[in-house]
C-alpha cells in the first residue's frame, strides 16, 4: 500500500492536471465564438448523458433485459416519462416517478 506522501502528491497531480486542461478552455472561451447549430446540439447534452444513465438500469435491474411489469425500475420510469410528457414539470415527474417506483417495490416484494 502506498505512503500518505504518495497518495498525496498522485491527488494533487490529478488535481494539476485536471485544473489546467479546464482553465485553459475557460480562459480563453469569451475569444470563441461557436456557430449556432453546435450551441443548438449542445443543449441535448445533458439528455443525452443522463439517458445513457438511466435507461440500462431501468432496463436491467438484474444485469439481465427485464421488460416484465414486476421491474419496479420500468413502472417508475414509465410513469415518470408519461407524466413529464404530459405536464413538462420535472418536480412533478421526479414525484411521480419515484412514488410508482416505491409503491411498485413494495406491491410486487
Amino acid at each position: 500500500m502506498p505512503d500518505t506522501l504518495s497518495l498525496i502528491l498522485t491527488i494533487f497531480g490529478m488535481f494539476v492536471v485536471t485544473f489546467s486542461i479546464r482553465f485553459v478552455l475557460y480562459a480563453r472561451a469569451h475569444r470563441i465564438q461557436l456557430p449556432v447549430w453546435l450551441e443548438e446540439a449542445l443543449a441535448y447534452v445533458p439528455v443525452a448523458v443522463l439517458t445513457a444513465i438511466i435507461m440500462p438500469m431501468m432496463l436491467m435491474p438484474n444485469k439481465q433485459v427485464d421488460l416484465s411489469w414486476h421491474n419496479p425500475w420500468l413502472l417508475g420510469g414509465l410513469a415518470a416519462f408519461i407524466i413529464g410528457l404530459s405536464f413538462k414539470k420535472p418536480l412533478l415527474t421526479i414525484a411521480v416517478g419515484v412514488a410508482v417506483f416505491f409503491a411498485s417495490q413494495f406491491l410486487l416484494a
